[in-house]
């Protein structure tokens, strides 16, 4: 029987990775999201590509008290022998309001751009955006990627990382079609919402190239960082155990039937 893989092998005197020796040809000379980037996309990424990569794993990584971070602390508080389990805590909460907005957005972008042509000006793009963000509404559906719970008018993540794919020559179809929906959409919607951190990161991601169908996974596998991060910080200032008991204290009960 054979089991064919392009990823990892190993023998009693060798491992190998992505056909390249582990340890000759990688540790110590591979950073660890170029190499996140080649495991997937099974090509190494140039400097261009891994700098655009990087930002957004740093863009991610972590936001504060958010639901995954909550998750994970309150996990932590209850189980303290599974760090794991903390961790895993948090990140099964990354769907469609946090973290899975990057896929979402990605995804919604690449189906908008397939079987169309480019367009080679901002009004081309302002045009496109606009057809689609009104099909998106007539469809009775949300656009991915607009709107912040905290980040009212700008989500200061979003100039940043279009500048920095910018800066590299990676300011693709997904991000110009993601701009032009800033522009445009209000004129659709009736408000103004702000291109949103992980709209923009799908968009950056989806412009490199990577499968749109697993953009989540790269923003969990920042999330990660974060989340260590997070229980890192709850073991030397806890305040989970406050978060539970706030909310168990003021727990009122209600008659179902009112």
């Amino acid at each position: 029987m054979s089991f064919p893989t392009s990823l990892g092998t190993s023998s009693a005197d060798e491992i190998r990775l992505l056909g390249q020796d582990l340890t000759a040809d990688l540790m110590g000379k591979v950073g660890f999201g170029e190499l996140a980037f080649w495991l997937v996309a099974l090509r190494r990424p140039t400097p261009s590509e891994t700098r655009v990569f990087e930002a957004v794993l740093v863009a991610l990584a972590d936001h504060g008290f958010t639901p995954t971070a909550i998750a994970a602390r309150l996990t932590y508080l209850s189980a303290p022998d599974s760090l794991q389990g903390a961790l895993a805590a948090g990140l099964l909460g990354g769907g469609s309001r946090f973290l899975g907005v990057t896929e979402d957005s990605g995804m919604y972008l690449d189906e908008a751009l397939q079987g169309r042509d480019v367009p080679t000006d901002d009004a081309g793009w302002d045009e496109l955006a606009l057809e689609v963000v009104t099909a998106t509404r007539e469809a009775g559906k949300y656009v991915p990627g607009l709107g912040h719970p905290v980040h009212k008018v700008q989500d200061p993540r979003t100039p940043v990382l279009i500048g920095i794919a910018e800066e590299e020559g990676l300011r693709g179809p997904h991000l110009r079609l993601f701009e032009a929906i800033g522009r445009v959409h209000e004129q659709v919607l009736g408000r103004r919402l702000p291109l949103n951190g992980a709209g923009v990161c799908g968009a950056a991601l989806a412009d490199l190239g990577l499968p749109v169908e697993l953009l989540r996974g790269f923003a969990l596998l920042a999330r990660a960082a974060g989340l260590l991060g997070q229980l890192a910080e709850e073991r030397r200032r806890p305040i989970g155990m406050d978060a539970y008991l706030t909310v168990d204290r003021n727990a009122v009960y209600v008659d179902p039937a009112s």
